[in-house]
């Protein structure tokens, strides 16, 4: 007997490759099996690049053995030309069928075309297998389709005894450092797999961030930062050449060779409209970083999807206090002599 789950496991594996690449595209990966063997595996490697049905049908050798096989997908195939054929059209050119599919394409162009298409063409559709594995692989893109915003990732360290940072102010010394060298690696190889950044304009101000991902492998993110009266200079890091930045403003809509600055209201759900406007720029993810006064006003507002929490065994003595939650850890892991805790809001 085929074991579905076994088989699209693996396709969560393979679509799993193309993290950090194929964005603002899903990650997807594809199985084919012919008489219970595995004959050709293939993923979506970046934008713009073939789908991952594709991928997996061109390394077939014997296309007359397609006749005979089944199809494992994690999303469902597309129906609509996009940088790419439908990948739908070649399923049913191919005569698969057999299509095994974890979950719904909640795209508008695809949201059920696709499987429909399979099904009217005479190909036998299985769909929900390993669906809530599948759905939070690709969390960003689903958010982003649905919720008409970026997936919202907030992220901060904080000592063994509850602060986030010194109470200082602009010329004082730098940040606390409290996170390791191994967290702090970490944190730049998240920046490498979202496609923006966030920190608050008091956070631009006292440590003059670059916000690039120096310390690991991989593209900068789109840096994101707040100037409501226009404070920051035009010497800022943030504002070099390394990565484009927006900066969100009260007063003027303009952009120079690296920054654009884009007016938004500041008196009425200010983080609503800088994350509609991100959205508009096919910005799928956010990593907000701080200071305490923005990832605050994130979790005031319900207005994020995941908080991971680097906890440092060293001790502050006093300070700002840490954002708090009162929400159970969902995933937890060391990080050198650091605890990373990782959650979820459930209710947005």
């Amino acid at each position: 007997m085929i074991d579905h789950n076994q088989h699209m496991n693996r396709c969560l594996e393979l679509a799993q490759k193309g993290f950090g690449d194929v964005a603002p595209n899903p990650m997807v990966g594809c199985v084919i099996l012919h008489n219970g063997q595995v004959i050709a595996e293939g993923y979506h490697r970046q934008y713009g690049g073939p789908h991952a049905e594709v991928d997996a049908i061109n390394k077939v050798l014997n296309l007359s053995l397609l006749e005979e096989s089944t199809l494992y997908v994690n999303l469902e195939p597309c129906s609509h030309h996009g940088k790419t054929p439908p990948c739908c059209d070649l399923i049913i050119a191919r005569k698969i069928p057999y299509v095994v599919i974890a979950c719904q394409d909640p795209n508008p162009l695809v949201a059920g075309k696709g499987i429909s298409k399979l099904i009217q063409a005479g190909v036998d559709v299985k769909i929900g297998v390993e669906e809530a594995a599948a759905l939070h692989l690709n969390r960003r893109f689903i958010t982003a389709m649905k919720k008409k915003r970026p997936y919202i990732i907030l992220k901060w360290a904080q000592s063994a005894d509850g602060f986030i940072d010194h109470v200082r102010s602009v010329g004082q010394e730098g940040p606390a450092g409290i996170s390791s060298e191994e967290s702090l690696i970490l944190s730049h190889t998240w920046r490498t797999q979202e496609t923006a950044i966030l920190v608050g304009t008091n956070t631009v101000l006292a440590d003059n961030p670059q916000l690039t991902a120096r310390l690991a492998k991989g593209k900068n993110p789109v840096r994101i930062t707040f100037d409501r009266r226009d404070r920051i200079p035009s010497t800022a890091k943030i504002l070099d050449e390394l990565a484009p930045t927006i900066v969100f403003n009260a007063e003027r809509n303009y952009t120079t060779e690296w920054a654009e600055y884009v007016q938004i209201d500041f008196d009425q759900d200010t983080l609503y409209h800088a994350m509609a406007e991100l959205q508009k720029r096919n910005l799928q993810s956010v990593l907000v970083e701080g200071g305490a006064a923005i990832l605050n006003e994130f979790i005031k507002s319900g207005l994020w999807d995941e908080a991971r929490v680097v906890n440092s065994p060293k001790f502050l003595g006093s300070g700002i206090k840490s954002p708090a939650f009162q929400i159970p850890v969902k995933e937890e892991f060391r990080s050198g002599p650091d605890t990373v805790n990782v959650y979820f809001n459930s209710v947005q």
